[in-house]
């Protein structure tokens, strides 16, 4: 079985307490993902101003094999934004638990649903290919994650992100979510799953094992709080001991992941799982 890697080091990666990468890093580790392999590399949040953005129109300079993503909340500035910058793949990220939706956006799901499709259309008219994202999902009614699925799907998004936000699930609650929502759901789904009790990877290939297709990672497992899914600890497992193919070339991993330990020791970063 065939497992799409999306690696999010320059944006989930960076938000790694202390931790700034260089325009000139984030170049060179978008080269260094692209050689391993990496399906997806999620670039940056051109939202977050001038610099972030150049440094993103650098990487996008490079035509790198990889599809090189801009990450963004479903807001249409947001999203004019990163196609000023050139990308052509646009991720658009929307809170779907009810938790997010009362007490961080302050709005209703009706009002998620709607801003969301008007998000995803808007990306597309520029003919952008979009990839949707439902924050905080592990904390979400499924069956209104498979209703954000749904507006997606039609909205013509190729695939969509369950995010477990706070590092909530363990092994067993995620591989019974995807056995509910992989055959029951519109778009293929991409896990991004944080590691606040140190169970991301494990999480990560029992989602995999569950049935999905996508995993969101980062290199050392680096992110916000505690972090989240190491790239290198995912592939080993799912290529070694699941006979599942990544696609990731394994002999590259060394360089890559003393190429991001020297970035975050560099910006005196937090660097976690890396050595």
């Amino acid at each position: 079985m065939k497992v799409h890697v999306v690696d999010t080091t320059l944006r989930d990666g960076e938000q790694t307490a202390g931790l700034v990468f260089s325009s000139d890093e984030k170049v060179e580790i978008a080269k260094a993902l692209d050689g391993a392999g990496v399906f997806t590399i999620e670039a940056g949040i051109p939202a977050m101003g001038q610099e972030e953005q150049e440094a993103m129109k650098a990487i996008l300079s490079l035509g790198l094999k990889a599809q090189v993503v801009a990450w963004n909340r479903a807001s249409l500035q947001d999203i004019l934004l990163s196609v000023n910058c050139g990308f052509s793949y646009i991720h658009v990220s929307v809170p779907v638990s009810d938790l997010h939706i009362n007490y961080k956006l302050k709005k209703s799901r009706e009002w998620v649903l709607k801003q969301f499709g008007e998000s995803l259309e808007y990306a597309r008219s520029f003919g952008c290919r979009v990839f949707a994202g439902a924050e905080d999902a592990s904390r979400a009614d499924r069956e209104f994650f498979l209703q954000v699925a749904e507006v997606a799907a039609q909205k013509g998004a190729e695939r969509i992100r369950f995010a477990d936000t706070v590092g909530c699930l363990d092994p067993f609650g995620i591989y019974d979510i995807m056995n509910n929502l992989v055959p029951r759901c519109s778009l293929p789904i991409e896990v991004h799953l944080h590691n606040d009790f140190g169970l991301a990877a494990a999480n990560t290939v029992s989602a995999v094992r569950a049935g999905a297709g996508l995993v969101s990672v980062t290199v050392g497992g680096i992110g916000e709080r505690a972090g989240n899914a190491s790239l290198e600890k995912v592939v080993e497992v799912l290529d070694g001991l699941k006979r599942y193919d990544t696609g990731i070339n394994h002999a590259m991993l060394p360089a890559l992941t003393n190429l991001v330990a020297g970035a975050c020791t560099a910006s005196d970063g937090l660097l976690r799982g890396i050595s």
